[in-house]
């Protein structure tokens, strides 16, 4: 490594200059550091270098559907929401927001980082996966149009200086969290280029995307982490270079859990071999890491060039953030004043209406008649619940206000029991002190007080709500309290399970802690703390309201009933937790049994991170779905029921009709089990792409231009997905006519069937292009439609190109094979009435 000067130079020195190119900048910059400065500039958490004027630097920002864990900020619905309205400037625009926001908490808090950890771009291949919330959709190519339309947002148009710095997430094959740091991905190379690249390869071809973070998991047996060829793939695709991130934790990994290195310092070796330019591990310590990769250059593992080649892709990140221009960064002037903008705020509405999926409306209920009684009903009625990549939104309209304020009035009412817990051992209720601070079984007498609701999240999983402080129960500190505003945290402290005594008692387990509630001696405070169900408190139960008879009751005087149910993102699916099974609570099921038998205009309203297989629920006539949308949920969701806005949403992942029909949440060879809408031999319950309107839209034909075309040569490139408007796209023309009274907000989605005959076998569908049109009442339109041909292309192992990298990866190539494909156009997946014919030619 060459020494570095003293000090600044009188002239500014050229890292500074934002007239020099970046590679220069980052070049003089990686010049003027000492050997170990350069070694510490690997971890997270980077030093400041006061000779340099460098300020301490973190990589790393939350910023999924909103900037994150910063406090304040806009909450936009999930990204599977986000992708539901198939509008990619809506979603570069929530990129954009995101951005801003990022940009104001780093102007109030410099450590904020402007390298985004978003977004996030693995398939939705199985809706098993706990983190189905945070991808867009099964399809690939769907997935990486709105990856990039997002990164798009985030990194802005600055031609030199980025808003922020997007990294994609997670790199590579990760869609299981039971297990997830030591199973294996097993991935053909068919599964590699046709399912897994072309999600990735998008957002950085496209140049809006200037990192990676790499996955927890293996592939092919070998950690994610250490995969130089998949790196060197990706890096391939753009011209600029790509930061790449491990995981938190994932270094560590590659010794404890994964056992694939003998020790750290050949992990760190193997890491920074392999393409890894940042360690995110230990925290803030960046001590460990720094330890390491001094050892591993010492014993020759590594060397100063594989080091320097990692910090100047780190310095190029911070560089295009502007941290260097002082006052020629073009996004200096942004403020904490643009958090919660007006304009943000009207974008969350919009973001959220767009993405409400009309899934049936067999009975006409929608839109609901204006001046309606409305009584708003389940869990859902009111809550707007958040995941563990959301900010804290400014404010928040459920579904009951946002009812209340459009129809007049909505009766809200939630459908869980009101129950008394009486202690056996003092003979005493248990009551809440008005601020939560206290749960102690001490009353004599049942009073507001001793009063709780207790909902049942489905799987035995049961919050628990004080009527006297109007908070939940939350063993997350000792004793336990009931002053929690809603379940988070990354091990959840508020949720517990019920054990039933053949004497009619019940136990309580804290889940969180594994640990059962007790009843001190004397004091009667309550406390998780019991090892054995031996010694847990025993409580009888007194039902002082029921739930499922409140809701009846509610819905028997409402001209119209939505029925609110759904998951809690922290419960039965997550982060480090993959879902129990696909099925619609039985709680949630009774409560539309009972509210449909009580008045038959009722709405099952579906507020979910991901799909359910309805079961009890599947002769429910009228069913709506919306992601859990953010601070907007209420209205955005009303405005659709209503009508004041016609329904936009379109699925971008099919609902199973069995749990059977996705396959096994750890086989990724989704061809050979006949998973997602590409393979599926059987109808799903709601296809890939569907969604209704309050109209009735007719596909009338399909017309091929130039219907004969050459197979063009094999290749490693992924085929782009998006208009075309080269001379070699493949143009067509669906003629489409509103045949109803109202406006129609239609998806029209052109889908390649297989042509017979192949050598290779082929998806039975795979969607190759659409479009957006609203239709008046009697309009019909020609909708003009591109793509190219290479669309159709699978791997070919046989096939081995010229002049190719040898390595695993490129052991093949993608290729089209001739054959009379048909070009089927629809509504959905499943739903494509009209046709015509693509021949591909030798």
């Amino acid at each position: 490594m060459t020494d570095t000067q003293d000090a600044v130079t009188p002239e500014q020195p050229v890292f500074r200059q934002v007239d020099r190119p970046l590679a220069e900048r980052a070049r003089d910059l990686l010049g003027r550091l000492t050997p170990e400065e350069r070694i510490a500039m690997l971890h997270q958490v980077a030093p400041a270098i006061e000779r340099l004027g460098l300020d301490e630097w973190h990589t790393g920002c939350e910023a999924l559907h909103g900037a994150a864990w910063l406090g304040r900020a806009t909450v936009f619905p999930q990204p599977v929401g986000l992708a539901a309205t198939w509008d990619e400037d809506l979603v570069r625009r929530v990129g954009e927001v995101a951005a801003i926001e990022v940009r104001a908490k780093h102007a109030e808090n410099p450590r904020v980082s402007l390298n985004v950890w978003a977004p996030v771009v693995n398939t939705l291949r199985h809706p098993g996966w706990g983190r189905n919330e945070e991808g867009y959709s099964e399809d690939p190519h769907v997935t990486a149009v709105f990856g990039t339309a997002y990164s798009r947002g985030l990194r802005g148009d600055h031609e030199r200086v980025w808003r922020t710095v997007p990294a994609l997430k997670h790199f590579l094959a990760y869609n299981n969290e039971t297990d997830r740091s030591v199973t294996s991905s097993e991935l053909s190379l068919r599964t590699l280029h046709e399912e897994e690249l072309p999600a990735f390869r998008g957002a950085i071809e496209a140049g809006v995307a200037g990192g990676m973070m790499l996955a927890y998991n293996r592939v092919n047996g070998v950690p994610a982490h250490t995969q130089p060829e998949l790196v060197a793939e990706a890096r391939s695709w753009s011209e600029e270079s790509i930061a790449v991130v491990s995981d938190a934790g994932a270094p560590t990994f590659l010794v404890t859990t994964q056992r694939a290195q003998p020790d750290h310092v050949h992990a760190a070796a193997a890491l920074v071999r392999s393409g890894l330019d940042s360690f995110t591990d230990n925290e803030a310590n960046a001590a460990p890491t720094i330890g390491y990769v001094t050892e591993a250059l010492a014993a020759g593992l590594l060397t100063v060039h594989d080091v320097d080649q990692a910090v100047l892709r780190l310095l190029e990140l911070r560089i295009r953030t502007g941290e260097f221009d002082g006052g020629a960064d073009p996004y200096a002037g942004i403020t904490a004043d643009a958090i919660d903008a007006p304009g943000a705020r009207d974008l969350a509405r919009e973001a959220v209406a767009r993405s409400v999926v009309v899934l049936r409306n067999d009975a006409g209920v929608l839109p609901l008649t204006p001046g309606a009684r409305v009584a708003v009903v389940g869990p859902l009625a009111d809550a707007v619940l958040t995941d563990w990549y959301a900010g804290t939104p400014p404010y928040a309209v459920g579904i009951g206000a946002a009812a209340a304020e459009r129809f007049g009035e909505a009766e809200i009412v939630s459908g869980a029991d009101t129950i008394a817990l009486r202690a056996t051992s003092t003979g005493r209720y248990v009551t809440a002190a008005a601020d939560g601070s206290t749960v102690e079984a001490s009353a004599a007498t049942v009073g507001e007080d001793a009063l709780f609701d207790v909902t049942d999240w489905g799987d035995g999983i049961l919050t628990l709500r004080s009527h006297a402080s109007g908070l939940l129960l939350t063993g997350g500190r000792w004793p336990i309290r009931a002053d929690a505003t809603r379940v988070g945290e990354w091990v959840v402290q508020e949720s517990f399970r019920l054990h039933h005594h053949p004497d009619g008692t019940v136990s309580l387990l804290h889940l969180g802690s594994g640990r059962w509630v007790r009843a001190f001696r004397d004091s009667g405070l309550l406390a998780a703390e019991a090892v054995t169900l031996a010694t847990a408190e025993r409580f009888g139960v007194r039902v002082v309201r029921s739930g499922v008879e409140a809701v009846a009751e509610a819905a028997a005087r409402a001209d119209a009933v939505i029925v609110a149910v759904g998951n809690d993102p922290h419960l039965n699916g997550r982060e480090t937790e993959d879902r129990p099974h696909l099925r619609l609570p039985s709680a949630w099921t009774e409560l539309w049994r009972v509210a449909r038998e009580a008045n038959p205009r009722t709405v099952l309203t579906i507020v979910s991170s991901y799909p359910y297989v309805l079961d009890g629920a599947d002769a429910a006539e009228t069913v709506v779905w919306s992601s859990h949308g953010g601070q907007e949920l209420g209205h955005g969701l009303v405005d659709v029921l209503s009508g004041d806005r016609e329904p936009a949403g379109r699925l971008s992942q099919s609902w199973p009709a069995t749990e059977q029909q996705p396959g096994d949440l750890f086989d990724y060879d989704t061809l050979r089990q006949g998973a997602t809408y590409r393979h599926q031999a059987d109808a799903p319950a709601f296809a890939f792409g569907h969604g209704l309107t309050y109209t009735s839209v007719s596909y009338e034909s399909v017309t091929v231009t130039d219907a004969v075309v050459p197979a063009p040569a094999g290749t490693h490139r992924h085929a782009a997905f998006g208009p075309r408007e080269d001379d070699d796209a493949v143009r067509v023309t669906v003629r489409v006519a509103n045949t109803g009274e109202r406006d129609a907000e239609e998806l029209v989605q052109l889908y390649a069937l297989p042509a017979p005959g192949l050598d290779l076998p082929t998806p039975r569908r795979l969607l190759v292009a659409y479009a957006r049109v609203r239709l008046a009442p009697g309009e019909a339109r020609d909708v003009e439609l591109a793509f190219g041909v290479d669309r159709l292309a699978v791997w070919d192992d046989a096939v081995r190109l010229p002049g190719a990298v040898e390595d695993w990866v490129h052991e093949g190539a993608l290729r089209v094979q001739p054959g009379a494909y048909t070009l089927a156009a629809g509504p959905s997946a499943w739903d494509l009435p009209v046709s015509g014919v693509l021949e591909v030619t030798d």
